[in-house]
């Protein structure tokens, strides 16, 4: 197994490259582009990429979202000026609002007024596989980030992730459905009885999760964790682990 900071080192290399690389990607995880090539009858990368993502969540649950997910990055580059954690409250429910609203309704709505799909493109408004490059494209680009930066600057630690994170929602039920049936996916265990109560792990969260609670009460499950594996490596006493 990596040694817990070469493991750290490698998530967060990867995940601030995702954001890094954001301006040739955004195409992927931008809500309204997929919708618009819904409604030409076109199944764009980022509508395949979301099918994947939920394909995924079946098996290694969030793992998307502390590992690769840009608008992840972005917020964790963020840690810098803001690492309160994201406060307990009735805004989480917000994405689950969100999802139906700016993702499920609009796309269904597309599918059916173009009678279904006609056309797979993988590389839709992109400009030579570029999705900034297409002209007018940056100002969704500037403005999805403004919007990732007043979440994470305003709402603490991943807030985004934790109040309006629409994409969330899509793991989240496949997560769920992977709980209800119980087959083998990766997950965090833990042992109590190594736990001392430090509390390292609920500090360094980067979800803002009571971690040493779910520890101490043998429920590791958590429709927030996104698998990222932070509280495993800042145990002192090596009471978390990953396990399928």
């Amino acid at each position: 197994m990596k040694s817990p900071l070469r493991r750290q080192w490698i998530r967060k290399t990867l995940i601030i490259l995702s954001f890094v690389l954001l301006p040739a990607t955004f195409v992927y995880i931008s809500c309204p582009i997929i919708i618009r090539g819904a409604s030409e009858g076109i199944a764009t990368g980022g509508l395949i990429l979301f099918i994947l993502l939920f394909a995924s969540s079946l098996f290694v649950g969030r793992l998307w979202c502390g590992w690769l997910c840009p608008a992840g990055g972005l917020q964790e580059i963020y840690f810098a000026i803001n690492n309160r954690p994201a406060k307990e409250s009735r805004l989480k429910w917000l994405k689950y609002i969100m999802f139906p609203a700016i993702i499920l309704i609009p796309l269904l709505s597309a599918i059916q007024s173009t009678g279904g799909f006609s056309a797979i493109d993988l590389f839709y408004y992109t400009e030579h596989a570029i999705s900034i490059a297409k002209p007018g494209a940056y100002i969704i680009f500037f403005v999805q980030v403004a919007f990732l930066t007043a979440f994470a600057l305003l709402g603490g630690r991943r807030g985004f992730c934790n109040y309006f994170c629409p994409i969330a929602v899509i793991m989240i039920a496949g997560r769920t459905i992977r709980n209800l049936i119980r087959w083998p996916a990766l997950r965090l265990a833990a042992t109590g009885a190594r736990c001392t109560g430090c509390k390292r792990c609920s500090n360094d969260c980067p979800m803002g999760l009571d971690v040493v609670a779910m520890v101490q009460h043998g429920r590791m499950e958590n429709t927030e964790c996104i698998l990222c594996g932070v509280c495993a490596d800042v145990c002192p006493q090596q009471a978390i682990h990953f396990e399928i």
